[in-house]
């Protein structure tokens, strides 16, 4: 009998983050012939709120289109019809306060487990009581599981941080690269960072476009570009039409790539770059300086959350890591503080002329080392391991529905 696991996240066909990691892991715990698949496809505007059978996995994954992450009522009427041996979320926890209100309906029929993405200190002791809310936290980052040991030690943990397809993501023939940079309007000669982000505030893409400037006017206006993989008009951003008019880079120094794209597309972006950047003042993982690397196209990063630990394995480094010069303390009703990592524009151009005075040979020994530094520590496969591994630890001690262990639903308190 396969093991069904009810999935509430992003739409696990969809292109964030989140959701590439989601379908990551259903892939391949499918691939094992043990497990089935409910999802609450949300985060994303549906053309069509009608369930979808995947194609090749029809009776196995089954996606429910869902406004948002779901609602309490609806999560309800799925469980008792669907009975999951196991409910697995992902996202930041500010999401699921209205699920974890109702952990105990949830978790008195079958354990939560939780993937959880944190981006920064200091410790962050009001998610202690959503922590507690779980029977098992999977962490993304070596940040974030610090910080669910040290807040909720007594939760089990297990460190599994994100994958990358490296049969997507690899390095291409410098031929094919140079044809299709030709046939876009790319001069081949001319130095290309690429970012890959939301348009939104966090990932400072305004920001970005002026330090470029800067770096232009100190090597040249016709010795680099800056190609920017996002949605201009986000409503979350800024409007970097705008920013490029005001600043005078008209010519093609700044250019936009606004369609969305599948993997192998964004695979090429990569093999075009010299280098991707990424100077996101909070960033829980940050997946595109991952597939940089598994193409071999070396990284600058700013040192805060999962970026740090994909620019070094601790001793050797595959891009510029960027200390942060501000360390603000932020925050909302919501999450009372977190830190927020702020560059120095000096730091960062600096950061962009080393990047771009280093010889073809110095930059391709550096992405071939993080190639294979992705390899070893966010291999797909290792991931597609860890997490049957996992669910099977899991079922196996807290069982589910007729068999569920090790769960009370009330506790006593002196007072």
């Amino acid at each position: 009998m396969k093991k069904k696991i009810l999935v509430i996240s992003d739409h696990p066909l969809s292109p964030s983050g989140v959701g590439t990691q989601t379908k990551y892991m259903i892939e391949g715990m499918l691939a094992t012939g043990d497990y089935s698949f409910v999802c609450l496809g949300g985060a994303m505007s549906h053309n069509s709120m009608d369930p979808i059978r995947v194609q090749g996995h029809e009776d196995d994954w089954l996606i429910i289109p869902v406004e948002g992450y779901g609602t309490q009522d609806l999560l309800r009427s799925i469980i008792r019809r669907e009975r999951p041996d196991v409910v697995w979320i992902m996202t930041d926890p500010r999401f699921w306060g209205w699920l974890w209100e109702m952990e105990d309906e949830i978790r008195s029929l079958a354990p939560l487990v939780y993937y959880h993405v944190w981006d920064n200190y200091p410790y962050p002791s009001f998610n202690k009581r959503h922590y507690h809310s779980n029977d098992h936290i999977a962490t993304i980052s070596k940040l974030t599981d610090d910080v669910v040991r040290t807040v909720a030690p007594d939760v089990d943990c297990t460190y599994l941080p994100h994958a990358v397809d490296t049969s997507i993501f690899k390095t291409l023939e410098q031929e094919d690269i140079r044809a299709f940079k030709e046939e876009r309007g790319m001069e081949p000669e001319k130095f290309l960072f690429f970012w890959n982000n939301r348009n939104a505030k966090r990932k400072q893409s305004g920001t970005l476009i002026f330090w470029f400037k800067k770096f232009l006017d100190k090597v040249g206006r016709d010795k680099a570009m800056l190609l920017m993989h996002t949605d201009v008009r986000d409503q979350h951003g800024q409007d970097l039409q705008a920013i490029i008019r005001e600043l005078g880079l008209v010519n093609g120094e700044v250019r936009f790539s606004e369609q969305k794209v599948p993997p192998e597309y964004l695979s090429v972006l990569y093999n075009c770059a010299d280098c991707t950047i990424n100077i996101s003042d909070a960033e829980g993982f940050g997946l595109a300086t991952l597939e940089s690397l598994a193409c071999g196209t070396p990284i600058i990063v700013s040192k805060t959350g999962g970026l740090q630990d994909q620019v070094s394995d601790g001793e050797e480094y595959f891009g510029i890591e960027i200390e942060p010069v501000s360390k603000a303390i932020i925050g909302s009703q919501d999450i009372p503080f977190i830190r927020e990592d702020r560059l120095n524009e000096d730091d960062v151009v600096d950061a962009m002329i080393r990047m771009y005075e280093m010889s073809p040979d110095e930059r391709k020994e550096m992405g071939e080392k993080g190639q294979g530094y992705v390899d070893r520590a966010f291999n797909l496969e290792v991931y597609h391991k860890n997490w049957a591994e996992l669910f099977k630890r899991v079922i196996e001690k807290h069982g589910s529905w007729g068999t569920r262990e090790n769960h009370e639903n009330w506790i006593i308190k002196e007072v």
